[in-house]
């Protein structure tokens, strides 16, 4: 019997609280089927698929992969040259999803169509502002989204602990924790401060079953926390991605005053981002990831890692409760 049961479990149907976040290049049939077999909610990314009808393929292939329940990622930004967010839509829908995870600018109009299909919707905040705004939208879930995680934490720049904790006050519906989490402790924290789960990137990037070069996971067991770099701070559309010869060039420019992303643009096109998972070159491109990487020391499978997050977790929220026990005891002083 799995020991946690909460309104995130219970509303898309897994055995533990754990969700694989959407990850360009990464949120593929492998790794998101091996999440959900391992009792967590793995996440296909849709615009990992170069267009809908890719997506459908993908979402079959992750059907022939796994029985467990499964969602997809759709991430809404800006660009010049938008994709057919619509058709994505249809074809998720179509597909018969259960759980979708919405991320990025202005997702009203998609979450609506979401609800109408049923789905079970996901959306990430980086601020209790733009929560709050979900919760209004009418989405089941918010993944709260700390300063530490990877990709982009907004321009507050508030932690998790500040943000998960405001969260508990002042929304009505459930959340998930997200950003900086990565092992049982981290789950362990995110119930106790009132979240239903917690959300994670970077640590289902350093699993066996992540479809990237084996020389981006080493890379990731070897950094500290510190090995990370925020890009376009300058631009107020701040990224933290990996610490690597390409983002401390493109902080060196920002750093020089009047930058324009016209400056980096050859710097951090998403090719090249990409070439880093296929090539195994960690200083290639730029790619994200998170501060949890100093906690990061493995890589397991996804079985094993989702097993002892929560057996982790378990202990540790057994070590609080003693804590409650001890507290009659006469003081040695």
């Amino acid at each position: 019997m799995a020991p946690f049961s909460t309104p995130f479990t219970q509303a898309v149907g897994i055995e533990h609280p754990v969700m694989q976040g959407g990850m360009q290049w990464v949120g593929t049939a492998e790794l998101a089927s091996a999440v959900s077999n391992a009792g967590g909610l793995g996440i296909l990314t849709a615009l990992t698929q170069p267009t809908p009808d890719a997506l459908r393929a993908e979402i079959e292939r992750c059907r022939r992969m796994t029985s467990k329940p499964f969602g997809v990622n759709l991430t809404i930004l800006p660009a010049i040259n938008p994709p057919p967010y619509e058709k994505y839509v249809d074809a998720i829908i179509e597909s018969g999803i259960k759980v979708v995870e919405t991320a990025g600018n202005n997702p009203q109009e998609h979450v609506k169509r979401f609800k109408q299909a049923g789905i079970v919707v996901i959306h990430k905040c980086t601020a209790i502002r733009h929560a709050l705004a979900a919760q209004k939208m009418g989405v089941d879930f918010v993944s709260i989204d700390g300063f530490e995680c990877a990709g982009h934490p907004g321009e507050d720049d508030i932690g998790g602990l500040i943000l998960l904790a405001k969260a508990a006050k002042v929304l009505k519906i459930p959340y998930l924790a997200s950003g900086g989490f990565g092992d049982g402790r981290g789950l362990a924290g995110a119930l106790s401060l009132g979240a239903s789960g917690v959300n994670m990137g970077t640590r289902f990037m350093c699993t066996q079953e992540a479809p990237i070069h084996n020389n981006v996971k080493e890379a990731i067991v070897k950094a500290s926390e510190r090995d990370t770099s925020l890009m376009f701070r300058t631009l107020h559309n701040t990224a933290r991605v990996f610490k690597n010869k390409v983002s401390m060039e493109v902080v060196q420019i920002e750093r020089r005053g009047n930058a324009k992303f016209e400056d980096v643009r050859h710097l951090v096109a998403g090719e090249r981002g990409r070439k880093v998972y296929t090539t195994g070159d960690p200083d290639y491109g730029v790619w994200t990831a998170g501060q949890v990487v100093g906690l990061i020391d493995d890589i397991p499978t996804c079985k094993d890692l989702v097993a002892t997050i929560v057996s982790d977790a378990e202990k540790a929220l057994d070590r609080v409760a003693s804590f409650r026990k001890a507290g009659a005891a006469k003081s040695k002083l």
